[in-house]
């Protein structure tokens, strides 16, 4: 008997733990899907933590990328519900008619232009008659033009400007191909740290575009028909951020997993940050942005800067940490 009722235990037992694993894997599978595209950087990092701060009812699958572009067509093809890309990219974007928004900040600063450590170089207005590599249709473009007219310089006549990806851009330095180059972190940190190149200038600028750099983007599509996630999307960016922001080490102990050295990491960390917050003066200087891409040829009209920005997001996420920090 005692057997009986031990054998029927064990299969109530068994019966439970079965029940118990079908209600979370169906759980699991009724979670709404999110995919969310982004780069294995220091300062995009953010969206690989969007799991930690979303509801339950959300399942997020973090796809990286190494092309803005890349990223932009995946989401409007709907392969993504939401992307990180530069400010300079969206606006390209909209200015061709293609229903993107940005929701949120991700990144800021993390432009620097870079000279041989041995160059005679000073300041920017000793690029004169020099070659500096970049890549065009960047922010990083963006600001090299900026810094030259800041420094009196004309792009056409005074320097030469040649094209050369910003994984070549460090190699071309310390071969003497170039005098310098302009791009993003970490490849100026790198040049530092290999001892071959110094910073001439962080070309920020605030009467103009400032330090704003990349945020993360959706479709009008999205928010229409599926607001409460976009929020929730933004909501958990909002958290990240604020996480990481918070405590620096861990932010750059996580970097380093996508291979970038510690120390790199370390030269480069007063360079980047990381944001989410976006407000009317975020918008003012993306207007300026614009601007300067217009005059540059970039694009060809400017967008409607209100209706590409759309700031009620981090109001939201902004009102929904205050009141858990009440």
């Amino acid at each position: 008997m005692k057997k009986s009722i031990s054998v029927l235990f064990t299969i109530f037992m068994l019966f439970l733990s079965l029940l118990a694993s079908g209600c979370t894997g169906d759980a699991s599978e009724s979670a709404d899907k999110i995919k969310v595209g982004t780069w294995k950087t220091a300062q995009t990092i953010q969206p690989f933590l969007y799991q930690d701060y979303i509801d339950d009812r959300y399942s997020v699958e973090v796809l990286p990328f190494t092309n803005p572009g890349d990223q932009k067509a995946a989401l409007l093809a709907g392969s993504l519900d939401m992307t990180g890309t530069t400010i300079a990219l969206a606006i390209t974007a909209a200015s061709k008619g293609e229903p993107v928004v940005v929701v949120c900040g991700l990144a800021d600063k993390c432009s620097a232009i870079v000279v041989r450590e041995d160059s005679d170089i000073m300041a920017p207005a000793d690029l004169k008659g020099k070659t500096i590599a970049y890549v065009p249709g960047t922010m990083h473009h963006v600001l090299l033009l900026e810094t030259l007219e800041q420094a009196g310089l004309d792009p056409e006549t005074d320097v030469t400007l040649q094209r050369i990806d910003f994984f070549d851009m460090g190699q071309a330095l310390s071969q003497g191909k170039v005098d310098a180059f302009c791009s993003g972190e970490p490849y100026p940190s790198l040049a530092m740290a290999n001892g071959y190149g110094r910073v001439l200038i962080y070309p920020y600028y605030g009467d103009s575009v400032g330090t704003i750099n990349a945020g993360m983007l959706t479709t009008r599509d999205n928010i229409e028909h599926d607001r409460e996630k976009i929020q929730a999307l933004v909501t958990a960016h909002a958290r990240a951020t604020e996480y990481l922001n918070s405590d620096q080490d861990e932010w750059l102990a996580m970097s380093a997993e996508f291979g970038t050295n510690p120390q790199v990491l370390k030269i480069a960390q007063d360079n980047m940050e990381l944001s989410w917050y976006m407000d009317e003066n975020y918008v003012r200087q993306a207007g300026e942005l614009a601007l300067r891409m217009k005059d540059l040829g970039m694009i060809s009209e400017i967008p409607d800067m209100e209706s590409l920005f759309d700031l009620s997001f981090v109001e939201q996420a902004r009102m929904d940490m205050e009141s858990e920090n009440l």
